[in-house]
């Protein structure tokens, strides 16, 4: 494939190679081929016939000073997180940052492609548009060196808001009362819940046709029926149905038991809620135009404040908290 010449270029590969060839003089080159005398006698100093890079000898930013560049660089190493929530996360902290120029800085440092996950790539389409007190609630499980921890997790699809409790064991009184929690907690009504099959929120689908479970029902429904609630289970072994709990899993995992170790339950306890508190108040994500979850629910409190509770300014964390 040929080169790329400079636009203003008045020779080609193969005339510079014969003026770099021929023994003429420089004024007698220049006559034959048309040329400055001077542009004869710069391709015959040169050993290459490739035009010279062209800019400045040391790439800088124009937007960025060294600091906020070396700034931009270590965040970036640290988190590895995607382009637009690097912008997010730092917008605040450098506001002439642009997305043109993030992408410049991180290709100038040679980080501007993220590893390559093991993960698969999914190709399944977004969650339907709905409207806000639809939550996602699911479980995961922590293992510590003082044994295991089960944390119950809630995380609203529309605002992200997320609320998380600790308890022994993932059992159906378990699941309930962490149910009744979430409805205290969230300002505002939830209208819709999804869960998958676990003993927590459901029966087995082998026990639903039963009379226990036709009669009397789960507690699970009994505490969806109290607050006027829709329960909706996800089909068996499609967990990426309930694919919002299950990445704030992830999320959660990667950010505490994958990175620090910890003493006791107690301090892993103490930094979940730590990171959820920060996650629903400060983290700003591209899911709600780099809003927080806490001002996505402001904003939802301003256009219907009917389906609110409480205000939910009431849930900023006070000095005593």
């Amino acid at each position: 494939m040929g080169s790329v010449l400079h636009g203003s270029a008045r020779t080609t590969p193969r005339v510079r190679a014969e003026l770099q060839a021929s023994k003429e003089s420089a004024r007698a080159l220049a006559v034959r081929y048309g040329l400055n005398p001077k542009t004869v006698a710069k391709w015959r100093k040169r050993t290459s016939t490739t035009d010279a890079p062209m800019g400045p000898s040391v790439v800088r930013s124009t937007v960025l000073t060294p600091a906020e560049e070396a700034m931009v660089v270590e965040f970036r190493r640290r988190t590895l997180l995607p382009l637009d929530d690097v912008l997010g996360c730092l917008r605040d902290t450098i506001p002439t940052l642009s997305r043109s120029a993030l992408h410049r800085c991180l290709q100038r440092h040679g980080i501007s492609r993220l590893p390559a996950s093991e993960e698969k790539s999914s190709k399944r389409g977004r969650f339907s548009e709905t409207k806000i007190g639809y939550v996602h609630i699911d479980s995961c499980e922590f293992r510590h060196a003082e044994g295991r921890l089960v944390m119950f997790l809630a995380i609203d699809r529309v605002s992200k808001f997320t609320y998380v409790e600790f308890h022994k064991k993932a059992g159906k009184m378990n699941g309930s009362a962490f149910l009744r929690k979430v409805v205290e907690v969230f300002p505002y009504k939830i209208h819709t819940v999804l869960t998958d099959n676990g003993m927590a929120f459901a029966d087995l689908p082998k026990n639903r046709d039963g009379p226990t479970a036709m009669w009397g029902g789960h507690i699970f429904d009994r505490v969806c029926n109290e607050h006027s609630i829709q329960h909706k289970l996800t089909r068996p072994y499609h967990p990426w149905t309930n694919g919002q709990a299950e990445r704030m899993n992830r999320t959660i995992k990667d950010a505490t038991v994958k990175v620090f170790h910890y003493e006791d339950l107690a301090s892993l306890k103490a930094h979940i809620l730590d990171f959820v508190t920060a996650y629903n108040f400060a983290k700003h994500l591209k899911a709600l135009r780099w809003r927080t979850p806490y001002q996505a629910i402001c904003s939802a409190w301003t256009s219907e404040p009917a389906i609110f509770k409480i205000n939910p300014h009431h849930l900023i964390p006070g000095p005593y908290t």
